[in-house]
């Protein structure tokens, strides 16, 4: 078998307009685990979302949450993990208060903000009670961050004045030990540095012992960028963002056409 491993992102490409796994995806993936390979969810969401999916597939692989903040093994436990310093906690949350933007930011299970988003909460939580995820909402930053046992591993900044977002992307930019990227057209996300998917596929590859060209990678957005760079495969989504289908090696149909499926079909189970 040429290609190992199948690192998948979720939002706009394993789920598709109505946040659900088709059954034609469910049936491939299914055939491609009993062949051997290896399918990983690749995720920007919090760790407890991305277990509920997982869990749905049976997959019992690793996943890599929050960007590739953190990896778990098949048995959920946690093997790389890499929070941003809580010592910039405040200052990234000053700037966001500056520019009147709306943050949040997540551990494992669990988001925290300044205020209470229904909307944004409806989304995630769309699916089984088993995946809903909670939000804490605080008034002092400085209570948070004093909880020594927090990790922190993604903010997500989101707001439909393009212009707002670029400049507060500047600042974040201007951060010692902070990296941003994207994974929607109006929001800007901010993790450790040196932190990504593709850093994160090419980390449990090394401890699987599986190469880089067999390995595909499949997204739709910038933050899927490092792993399709980091792959042998690199797969666009058709419904993907222009930068990720130029950097793809192949494009795939959209993720209402089971476009998942239909790479994992051509290239594992032919």
């Amino acid at each position: 078998m040429k290609y190992k491993l199948v690192a998948i992102d979720m939002d706009g490409t394993l789920l598709n307009s109505d946040n659900q796994i088709s059954e034609r995806t469910r049936v491939a993936i299914e055939k491609a685990k009993e062949k051997g390979a290896h399918i990983v969810i690749s995720t920007g969401r919090v760790l407890k979302s991305a277990l509920y999916y997982s869990e749905t597939l049976k997959l019992r692989n690793p996943i890599i949450a929050c960007n590739g903040a953190i990896i778990v093994d098949e048995s959920a436990n946690v093997i790389y993990k890499k929070p941003i310093e809580k010592s910039l906690i405040k200052t990234i949350i000053d700037i966001a208060k500056h520019k009147n933007i709306y943050y949040h930011f997540y551990d494992e299970s669990r988001f925290y903000s300044h205020v209470r988003v229904e909307e944004i909460l409806k989304f995630y939580n769309e699916g089984s009670e088993k995946s809903t995820i909670d939000m804490e909402v605080f008034e002092d930053i400085e209570e948070i961050i004093r909880n020594k046992d927090l990790n922190v591993y993604k903010f997500i900044f989101i707001d439909d004045n393009k212009d707002n977002l670029q400049s507060l992307r500047l600042e974040l930019d201007k951060i010692d030990n902070i990296g941003t990227s994207s994974s929607w057209i109006n929001n800007i996300e901010a993790m450790g540095y040196n932190v990504s998917k593709g850093e994160a596929v090419k980390e449990l590859c090394t401890r699987i012992n599986i190469k880089p060209e067999e390995v595909i990678a499949i997204g739709d957005s910038e933050n899927d960028l490092s792993m399709i760079r980091f792959a042998g495969l690199g797969v666009a989504m058709g419904n993907g963002d222009e930068i990720i289908k130029k950097e793809a090696d192949y494009i795939t149909d959209t993720n209402d056409e089971d476009g998942v499926a239909k790479i994992i079909e051509k290239f594992i189970l032919e």
